[in-house]
């Protein structure tokens, strides 16, 4: 028990809300990292998992119990509970001693809503006693993260984007490896045909892309970062070289590629960027701990305006402190209208109305990737979001 609780996540530092994680352990993947935790994260973690959440912040047909099901989610089954779905660390009062991880949640687990003193906490057991009196056995499951342990959110939906929607720092692109020449000088490239490369290859695997657009502030028009359509992914199978032909001349042979799959149909002077590493992604749905403000900068993939399951990016990053998981409220922007009341009949701003929810999964320096959770109007760039 010493190692799970010793193995905590180090997003997890100095955010109160989230602290109930140090105290229920991480997954597996974060404990193979070792992070340490302090004395004062420790104490945090304890507190917060000893107090739960007020009664008045529960949903109002919130069960008092639940047995887990496959395809649920931590976000789906918090909002069973909560009013607040992202509020669900502190909600998850277990004991330090009983629980691992909150991510480790199984299909065929009850959870039991225990409503004591003004708080509720939800606790991880069994019924015990044929008389059904209530009282709760503590089961545990000490088990790495396997493919039944639930996600926090539905992962399909994001998990396309983790290496597709890239946000570059620079137009960096612009010095990669491109395409110079298709297989029997095909305009179009599809999987498995053959593309020629040239420029600094030190990898196997790549993703193609298409001349990168900038992104601008909304507001202060300065750009962010550089966003590139996601073509596809090929990889090297033959070495280019220079050579001498038998005329004593120079000559350049391009690197090889074999294109193994494919959005839209690749073609010359689409650039090559390595595959990145798989980050962890069992996000951890939570508030920013302090205030959070920003913009909408532009909807991924060619809409002008999006809905539910679809990413923005927002021009807030690691630099204003944003993190993943975050979860952001959306604001639609008040209409200016004309006062008719007021003989002047001078215009007017109404209100930005909340409207929905956002959840961070990709964070760059600069700029954020996010899920649009729910929301009630179509969401366009120049939307404002805060904390929740």
């Amino acid at each position: 028990m010493r190692r799970a609780i010793n193995a905590l996540s180090h997003s997890v530092a100095g955010i109160t809300g989230l602290a109930v994680i140090g105290a229920l352990g991480c997954s597996l993947a974060v404990q193979a990292a070792d992070f340490p935790i302090t004395t004062q994260q420790r104490g945090t973690a304890q507190k917060v998992a000893q107090n739960g959440v007020p009664l008045s912040e529960l949903a109002p047909n919130a069960p008092d119990s639940y047995t887990v099901k496959s395809h649920d989610t931590l976000w789906a089954i918090s909002k069973l509970f909560l009013k607040s779905p992202w509020r669900w660390p502190e909600l998850w009062g277990m004991n330090l001693e009983q629980v691992r991880n909150p991510h480790l949640i199984y299909p065929g687990q009850v959870l039991y809503l225990d409503k004591t003193g003004g708080r509720a906490r939800l606790r991880m057991g069994q019924q015990v006693g044929p008389d059904g009196s209530g009282k709760l056995s503590p089961r545990v499951r000490a088990s790495g993260l396997g493919n039944d342990a639930l996600a926090s959110i539905p992962f399909n939906l994001i998990e396309p984007f983790l290496t597709e929607a890239v946000i570059f720092q620079t137009n960096e692109l612009e010095k990669s490896p491109r395409i110079v020449a298709t297989q029997a000088g095909r305009a179009l490239l599809s999987r498995g045909d053959l593309a020629y490369v040239r420029g600094d290859l030190s990898g196997n695997e790549y993703r193609i892309f298409r001349e990168p657009k900038p992104l601008l502030d909304p507001t202060t028009r300065e750009v962010l970062g550089y966003e590139a359509a996601y073509v596809g992914a090929a990889e090297y199978t033959r070495q280019g070289e220079t050579r001498v032909d038998a005329n004593g001349k120079s000559e350049i042979v391009p690197a090889t590629f074999t294109v193994t799959s494919i959005k839209q149909e690749a073609g010359v002077g689409d650039r090559l960027a390595l595959v990145p590493s798989r980050e962890f992604t069992n996000y951890s749905p939570h508030a920013p701990q302090g205030p959070m403000d920003g913009q909408i900068v532009s909807i991924y993939g060619d809409g002008l305006t999006a809905g539910q399951n679809q990413i923005v990016a927002l021009n807030r990053g690691s630099n204003q402190g944003m993190e993943r998981g975050h979860v952001l409220a959306l604001l639609s922007n008040g209409e200016h209208v004309t006062d008719s009341t007021d003989p002047s009949k001078p215009t007017i701003k109404l209100p930005d109305e909340r409207h929905g929810l956002l959840f961070v999964f990709r964070v760059f320096d600069r700029m954020s990737y996010a899920l649009i959770l729910s929301v009630k109007e179509p969401v366009q760039a120049g939307d404002r979001f805060t904390q929740p």
